[in-house]
């Protein structure tokens, strides 16, 4: 579990900061990990904030899990058109391995718009992985820092509906920087609806 906060949370007027810390640093090896973060946090800040703050207080909770290797599937792809098809072809057989054939439409279609626009508009090499966990992850990386944006394109116009598509077809979308470019990011819910819990996230 990680722990943000601010010193606001463990340093109060006249009292010494590394008490606090000592105090945020014994909540936290207590906490129980079938609990919520929201349950969690509460409870820290119940028995950790000063009685008179120095500071504003703000406090964020993140699980992190390792995912097994049979969880992750990656794959380098040369910034060549023909191969969105290759794409397509081994994102399908993947979904069939983990028993989400179900997913293998949305999934096929989203990687083939994002491998296409990768390839068109950053070059390569693009990078293609599959995360299976609570939800189905689907990230296309490419070596360009320029971020996607969404477009409505006219009725006339040829191209511009592909990331509209995904946004419409995913539950959610996402893009985040990386050392060598970016990663646009999609999530579809397995096995029903995506429940979204802000504690859990």
């Amino acid at each position: 579990m990680l722990a943000f906060f601010t010193d606001g949370l463990v340093e109060s007027r006249g009292g010494d900061i590394e008490e606090g810390m000592e105090r945020l640093r014994s909540a936290l090896a207590g906490a129980n990990q079938i609990r919520t973060l929201g349950e969690i946090g509460q409870d820290v800040l119940d028995g950790v904030l000063p009685q008179e703050p120095a500071d504003d207080v703000a406090l964020l909770l993140a699980r992190t899990h390792a995912l097994s290797s049979d969880q992750v599937t990656e794959w380098e792809l040369e910034p060549d058109l023909s191969l969105v098809a290759h794409a397509r072809e081994l994102v399908v057989g993947r979904l069939s391995d983990w028993r989400l054939d179900e997913l293998s439409f949305v999934t096929e279609l989203v990687a083939s718009e994002l491998v296409t626009n990768a390839i068109r508009y950053a070059g390569g090499p693009v990078g293609l992985r599959l995360i299976r966990d609570r939800v189905l992850v689907c990230e296309v990386s490419d070596p360009s820092s320029t971020q996607p944006r969404l477009r409505r394109a006219r009725e006339t116009d040829e191209g511009g509906r592909g990331l509209f598509l995904v946004a419409q077809l995913t539950d959610r979308w996402g893009s985040r920087f990386t050392s060598s470019g970016k990663t646009i990011w999609t999530e579809q819910a397995i096995g029903g609806p995506l429940v979204r819990d802000a504690s859990a996230a």
